[in-house]
């Protein structure tokens, strides 16, 4: 099975999608994800449409997704788990989509996505509109281009407007990078850094040290990323009750993000 799990092939630009976390009169954040139908055409392709299943459960008021890939050579129903987070709107079905895409990234679809930086964007480059006291954007924002270096990590990115002009940037300088516009290679299984142990690590109620917070809060000061974005992208509800591994992670991504100046 986990020869099975090195055939799942990195995600195209033209799969990614933007959507804006955070939006207020300095500019706007955004975070990159997947939907659904790419999951779909992604198991489709690595297993066939008869060597995976879904299924959904509902334990303690929350809908769970429970995805299963067949052995090809044992024959072996092998399953991940994972619970869907709603919307205000279409409840049940948000709840159903949003299992089955952390069921998906357990097993490694797009799990990529979570080595990108923060992705802050100044009010000077988008059209940020104000009504009364709330702050609209009606542009789309797009994946233009994206590499990866050889662990399976985003290694630089492009994200354009509908007019096509680049508003954000962003390049590391580690080695080996693919551009994934060409056809997704096979390459080394990245370590287990998905959901499901994000989910585990929140779970784990563990004060941070004011030293540590001191660091968390100077970092988002330099970047200029907002509290509620990485609420938001880590589903943290008290920043200070990160564990500590999730404290290191949050770290490290905006350590890869350009300084706000």
């Amino acid at each position: 099975m986990e020869s099975c799990i090195k055939e799942i092939r990195l995600l195209r630009a033209d799969e990614i999608e933007c959507r804006i976390a955070v939006l207020n009169e300095k500019g706007l954040s955004l975070l990159l994800y997947k939907d659904a139908r790419v999951d779909q055409k992604i198991l489709d392709e690595t297993f066939g449409v008869f060597g995976w299943k879904r299924s959904h459960q509902c334990i303690d008021g929350n809908l769970y997704c429970t995805v299963e890939i067949r052995d090809k050579e044992t024959g072996e129903w092998i399953a991940k788990q994972d619970v869907g987070t709603t919307n205000y709107a279409e409840k049940e079905k948000s709840q159903a989509s949003d299992s089955f895409k952390r069921a998906c990234f357990n097993w490694g679809i797009g799990r990529e996505l979570y080595s990108a930086p923060f992705i802050w964007i100044p009010a000077s480059k988008v059209q940020i509109q104000r009504k009364n006291d709330k702050y609209y954007c009606n542009e789309n924002f797009h994946v233009a281009s994206i590499e990866y270096s050889e662990s399976r990590e985003i290694a630089g990115f492009t994200i354009t407007n509908d007019k096509g002009d680049c508003i954000y940037e962003w390049k590391t300088a580690a080695k080996g990078a693919a551009d994934t516009r060409a056809e997704g290679k096979k390459k080394p299984a990245k370590k287990e850094t998905d959901k499901e142990s994000i989910k585990t690590d929140s779970a784990k109620k563990q004060s941070l040290t004011k030293k540590q917070m001191d660091g968390f809060a100077a970092e988002l000061k330099r970047t200029g990323v907002a509290m509620e974005a990485v609420k938001e992208r880590y589903h943290i509800e008290d920043p200070r009750q990160m564990s500590e591994e999730l404290y290191n992670k949050v770290m490290l991504a905006l350590a890869r993000t350009k300084s706000a100046a």
